[in-house]
């Protein structure tokens, strides 16, 4: 019986699979069968990419979309509010999106009231975002209940263990000037 078509790894095996039990899986296969040596490495970021995806997720759909909002405009919105006037392009960099992402959804939240696109005063070729008045209520209202919702997920974690996450977080951001790393800046 080949690798591919064993009990643990045939098709129907991964019908039977949980996250954790694919990353073992995962973890076996790729030293097993292909020699890959950094096994643990594919393990952290299995594991960042996926609480990132959950958290997300459901920040978005609990909070967010009943508010006809997606994450995105949330994120455009936060930075904007706390950071604010900004022109596209920082807004672009503090949020993580591309200047495209940025322009577009704009021209959506200039639309519903919430966001002021005006000329900027010392180079009248850019503009500045700021929130319109509406704009800042919105924020201040979900931003309740957002940051609620932040605290039922980072409260599995003790303050320390926070701080340590943000911490190794930050470290692993910030710490890679080994490689040529491709990203919105």
């Amino acid at each position: 019986m080949t690798a591919q078509s064993s009990p643990d790894t045939g098709p129907a095996a991964g019908a039977d699979l949980d996250f954790w039990s694919f990353v073992a899986l995962a973890d076996r296969r790729l030293a097993d069968e292909y020699g890959f040596r950094h096994q643990l490495a594919t393990r952290v970021l299995l594991t960042l990419n996926r609480a990132s995806d959950l958290v997300t997720y459901d920040l978005e759909a609990a909070v967010h979309r009943p508010r006809g909002r997606s994450w995105s405009a949330f994120r455009l919105l936060f930075v904007v509010w706390l950071a604010g006037p900004l022109e596209p392009s920082g807004t672009a960099r503090l949020t993580g999106m591309s200047r495209a992402a940025v322009s577009n959804l704009t021209k959506t939240l200039v639309a519903d009231g919430l966001l002021d696109r005006t000329p900027d005063e010392r180079d009248g070729r850019s503009v500045r975002l700021s929130l319109t008045a509406a704009g800042h209520e919105e924020m201040v209202s979900v931003f309740r209940e957002h940051n609620e919702r932040e605290h039922g997920w980072a409260s599995v974690l003790t303050e320390e263990e926070q701080r340590i996450l943000v911490m190794l977080l930050d470290k692993l951001i910030t710490g890679h000037s080994g490689l040529d790393v491709r990203g919105r800046r």
